[in-house]
């Protein structure tokens, strides 16, 4: 029996693969990606943490507003404290209504990951040509204002089209965030060579958990710490990555903040915190170029 399939990558269990570390012999890539977004005021699409399936309306619009406005600066000053590397997946069109928010990342040195124009909008259900040429839109003004082109991509909606995968390399991205198959980087197959997919939770993903599905964020935090905790046991057996998902109208929340705080603190302070690689997805990217062909599934 044949069944649709993805041509991207080819199956390969985990504990199959070759062995590898990661930058000074630790096991446990471990990164945060933090989504700042914006989003046109009434129009496109939406998400609503008191009425389900609801519109955009002026009450969404502000809630997630709070968290460039409010959340975002909370979550710096946290990271900071932490001494936390962090990266960003940023709307370009921040660059325009809110070129504010910058200023933090670039003052800590972060990544700046392309994540579209707006959160309005999606990429899937675009021609291939329209696709082609958002991706190129967003990539010009991130090297105009950042003076270097993004590493990495995180799509619009989680969607992709048939040539996604193919226009973001062709785009000159090194890596996606939009597969999330497995719990080490892997190789994807395109017409332009190969693009390394990097492990995104869509699990521990704070508007997943505390707005789709309602957990409280001391549940959220809790998924956090479980998620650091196996992983870093897991990673004596295999090297591993994994990317914490988190937006400043959701945990950028007082209430939510507070368990997020003691939950980075224990991450941090972990008694096999030597095992862990506390890094950027362009960092695993660029470590992933480097390793000689065979090492990285799908090469």
């Amino acid at each position: 029996m044949q069944l649709p399939s993805q041509h991207r990558y080819p199956h390969s269990s985990i504990t199959r693969r070759a062995q590898y570390d990661w930058p000074g012999g630790k096991r446990l890539a471990f990164s945060f990606v933090i989504n700042v977004e914006y989003f046109a005021f009434g129009k496109g699409h939406s998400m609503d943490n008191a009425v389900a399936n609801a519109g955009p309306t002026q009450r969404n619009y502000a809630w997630r507003d709070y968290g460039n406005r409010v959340g975002l600066w909370r979550l710096f000053k946290l990271l900071d404290e932490l001494r936390l590397p962090a990266a960003f997946n940023v709307n370009t069109a921040l660059y325009q209504y809110e070129p504010d928010v910058f200023e933090g990342m670039r003052a800590r040195g972060d990544e700046i990951i392309a994540h579209g124009r707006t959160n309005s909008e999606t990429q899937e259900g675009l021609w291939e040509e329209d696709e082609a040429r958002m991706l190129a839109e967003v990539v010009e003004e991130i090297r105009r204002h950042e003076g270097a082109p993004p590493l990495g991509w995180k799509g619009l909606g989680i969607g992709e089209n048939a040539a996604s995968s193919d226009l973001i390399k062709e785009a000159g991205f090194l890596y996606t965030l939009d597969w999330p198959c497995d719990d080490q980087p892997i190789w994807l197959k395109t017409r332009a060579g190969p693009l390394l997919s990097i492990p995104y939770s869509f699990e521990v993903n704070d508007t997943v958990v505390s707005i789709r599905r309602q957990h409280s964020g001391r549940e959220f935090a809790d998924m956090l710490v479980d998620q650091f905790d196996e992983m870093v046991e897991q990673c004596v057996e295999q090297p591993l990555a994994s990317c914490i998902a988190l937006h400043p109208y959701v945990v950028g929340q007082p209430f939510r903040l507070r368990p997020l705080r003691l939950a980075l603190q224990h991450c941090v302070n972990h008694r096999h915190a030597d095992r862990v690689w506390l890094t950027r997805p362009g960092e695993i990217a660029r470590y992933c170029y480097s390793l000689p062909n065979g090492i990285i599934p799908g090469s």
